[in-house]
């Protein structure tokens, strides 16, 4: 019987307590509850031409690489976004990020040896900060913003 006793006084106790430092209501959430993190699309499209000719050039990779390969002379790519330039020499690539660049690195590389004529590599420098967006905003996706970008690449000259 104690037991019960006891019981019943600690029930009583813990509601009396309950009610004096109160209970708040958790159906007043402020905002929706979502799952992940902001992120934005990054997009670069352009046209790679021969510097001279004017006339686009096929296979061209473009992409972005955040690290340099200290291996090798040229730049790799360590990133898996990246791709080839068409017939008319466009390209398009799009990176989602969690964060805000400033500029982004993008390498433009020949990578088919003679098959289109041999050029040389080059660097780009995007800078995001006036692109304009082109994606809207809706949750934690901030849109899409894109650069477009004009390379001109020179041929090099045949070793034959």
């Amino acid at each position: 019987m104690t037991h019960n006793f006891l019981y019943k006084i600690i029930n009583r106790t813990l509601a009396g307590l309950v009610t004096l430092l109160g209970f708040s209501n958790c159906d007043r959430i402020e905002s929706p509850v979502e799952y992940g993190s902001p992120h934005v699309d990054y997009t670069v499209k352009g046209k790679v031409t021969d510097k001279f000719t004017g006339n686009p050039v096929e296979g061209i990779r473009v992409g972005y690489s955040p690290v340099r390969n200290s291996d090798t002379a040229s730049w790799g790519y360590m990133s898996k976004i990246f791709t080839l330039t068409d017939a008319n020499g466009e390209f398009k690539i799009t990176e989602s990020n969690d964060f805000n660049p400033s500029t982004v690195p993008v390498y433009v590389e020949d990578i088919d040896g003679e098959a289109n004529g041999s050029y040389t590599s080059d660097t780009l420098s995007i800078d995001f900060k006036n692109a304009p967006q082109t994606g809207k905003p809706a949750g934690w996706y901030k849109g899409e913003y894109t650069a477009t970008v004009h390379v001109e690449l020179e041929e090099q000259p045949s070793n034959k």
